[in-house]
C-alpha cells in the first residue's frame, strides 16, 4: 500500500497539471471567441482522441513494466506543454484566436496531444491497483483514485478561472509546464515492485491488440454490456462538455465559475471518500445503473431555473456520483479479468467510452448553436419555453440538458432489465 500511495500522490500532481492546462485553455477560446461550436469541438476532439489511442494504450501498458508507462507519459507531455509555450510566445495572439486560422488549430493540437497522452497514466493506475492492492480492498483503493482525481479537480477548476483571469494564458502555460516536470522527476523516484511484465503469449508484439482486447472481453458473459452500461455517463457528459461551460460563464464571471465549479468539485472528493470507506456493495454493476438513472434525473433538473444555487448544488451532486461509477466498472473489470490482459481491457474499455462523448459533444454543438440557442432567444421561443424552464439568457442550453438527463435515466433503468445484466452480476459473484 505505501507504494500504492506514492503512485497516487504521483497521479495527483499529473492530473492537476493537465486538468489545470485543459480547462483554462476552454476558458479562454470561449471568453476571446465566444463560440460554443468552438469549445464543443475541441471537447469532442479531446474525447475523440483519447477514444482512438486507448487501444495503443492499453496494449503499451500490458507489454511494459508501469513504471516505465509513467515515465513516458509524464516526458511526453511535457514536451508537448514546452512546445505549447513556445509557440505562444513566438506567434500572433490574434492568429492563436481566430478559429479560422490553421496556427488556431496547431496550438490546440500541441495541447491536444499532451492531454491525451497523460491518459495512459489512467490505465496504468488501473492495473497497478491489481499489481499492489488485495482484491477484498480494491473498491476502496478506487475509492482513493476517485477522492485523489476529485482532489485535483478543484484545485484545477479554481485555479484555473484565477489563472485565466488575473495571470492569462502564458503564465497559465508556463505554470502547466513546470508542474508537469516536478510529476516526472517525482515519479523516477517512486518504486513499483513488479518482478517482471506478464506477458501474454497472443500479445506477441503487436502494437494495437484490438483483437487480444474483444477476446478477453468476450470471456466473461456480460463484459461487453458493462462498457455500453459505462457509456450513459460519458453521453451525457459529452453534451456538459459541448455546453458546460458557456452555460456557467453565462451566469458568473470567469474567476467565479472556476471557484464555483471547484467547489462543487468537493462532491467527487466525498463520494471517493464513500467509496474508500463503504466500499460499493455485493453487485457493483447494480450500483452503476442505480446512480446512472439518479444522475440523468439531476442532469435534467439541475438547469431547469436559472438559478445559480440549484445549477451548483446539482454540479455537487453529479461530482458526488463519478467516483463511484467509475470504481464500479474498474473493481468488476479488475476481479474477471486476468491481470495480463488487463491493460487491453482497460484501455478498450477507455475508448469505447470515451467515443460516447465526442459524438454528443459534435452534434449538440452547432444544434445547440444554430438551432436551439436562436430558438430559445427568440421571442416567440422565450415564450413557449418560460412555463417549463423559466426565463434567462442560456435556456436553450437548459432545453438540451433537461432531454439528455430524461434519456439516460429511462436507458439505465431499462438495462436492468437485460440479461446481460443477469450474466456479468453472475459472473462477478463466481470470481
Amino acid at each position: 500500500m505505501k507504494h500504492f500511495y506514492q503512485v497516487l500522490v504521483n497521479t495527483l500532481i499529473a492530473n492537476i497539471t493537465t486538468s489545470f492546462l485543459w480547462f483554462a485553455l476552454i476558458f479562454w477560446i470561449y471568453l476571446e471567441t465566444k463560440s460554443v461550436l468552438a469549445t464543443g469541438v475541441i471537447g469532442g476532439m479531446y474525447m475523440l482522441l483519447v477514444a482512438i489511442f486507448s487501444i495503443v494504450f492499453g496494449t503499451i501498458v500490458d507489454h511494459h513494466k508501469k513504471k516505465s508507462v509513467f515515465v513516458f507519459s509524464s516526458t511526453f507531455t511535457l514536451v508537448a506543454f514546452a512546445a505549447a509555450g513556445i509557440m505562444y510566445m513566438t506567434l500572433p495572439t490574434e492568429s492563436l484566436l481566430s478559429i479560422t486560422n490553421p496556427l488556431f488549430w496547431l496550438f490546440i493540437g500541441v495541447i491536444l496531444a499532451g492531454a491525451v497522452v497523460e491518459n495512459m497514466r489512467n490505465i496504468a493506475l488501473s492495473t497497478t491497483v491489481t499489481l499492489l492492492v488485495d482484491k477484498d480492498r480494491r473498491a476502496n483503493a478506487n475509492g482513493l483514485v476517485g477522492t485523489v482525481t476529485g482532489i485535483g479537480f478543484i484545485i484545477t477548476s479554481v485555479f484555473s478561472g484565477l489563472a485565466i483571469g488575473l495571470l492569462g494564458m502564458g503564465w497559465t502555460l508556463a505554470i502547466a509546464i513546470v508542474l508537469t516536470a516536478v510529476a516526472l522527476v517525482h515519479i523516477y523516484f517512486v518504486q513499483i515492485p513488479e518482478e517482471g511484465i506478464a506477458h501474454d503469449p497472443e500479445l506477441a508484439n503487436k502494437k494495437v491488440d484490438i483483437k487480444g482486447s474483444i477476446a478477453a472481453i468476450k470471456v466473461v458473459p456480460g463484459l461487453f454490456a458493462l462498457l455500453i452500461f459505462s457509456t450513459f455517463n460519458n453521453l451525457i457528459g459529452g453534451v456538459y462538455m459541448a455546453l458546460m461551460d458557456p452555460y456557467g460563464l453565462t451566469l458568473f464571471s470567469v474567476e467565479m465559475w472556476g471557484i464555483l465549479f471547484g467547489v462543487a468539485g468537493i462532491g467527487f472528493v466525498v463520494g471517493g471518500i464513500l467509496v474508500a470507506k463503504f466500499g460499493l456493495g455485493k453487485n457493483p454493476l447494480r450500483t452503476l445503473l442505480r446512480l446512472a438513472i439518479i444522475m440523468g434525473l439531476i442532469g435534467a433538473l439541475y438547469t431547469i431555473r436559472e438559478w445559480p444555487w440549484l445549477f451548483a448544488l446539482g454540479i455537487w451532486l453529479y461530482m458526488v456520483m463519478i467516483p463511484a461509477m467509475e470504481a464500479a466498472e474498474q473493481t468488476v473489470i479488475q476481479k474477471v479479468v486476468p491481470y495480463k490482459r488487463q491493460g487491453r481491457v482497460f484501455g478498450f474499455a477507455q475508448a469505447f467510452e470515451s467515443a460516447a462523448a465526442p459524438v454528443t459533444a459534435f452534434l449538440i454543438a452547432p444544434i445547440a448553436e444554430f438551432l436551439i440557442i436562436p430558438y430559445a432567444n427568440s421571442e416567440a421561443g422565450a415564450a413557449q419555453l418560460a412555463p417549463l424552464l423559466g426565463t434567462g439568457e442560456a435556456r436553450g442550453i437548459a432545453l438540451v440538458f433537461l432531454v439528455t438527463g430524461i434519456i439516460m435515466a429511462i436507458a439505465a433503468a431499462l438495462a436492468f432489465l437485460t440479461k446481460s445484466y443477469y450474466r456479468l452480476s453472475a459472473s462477478y459473484a463466481k470470481s
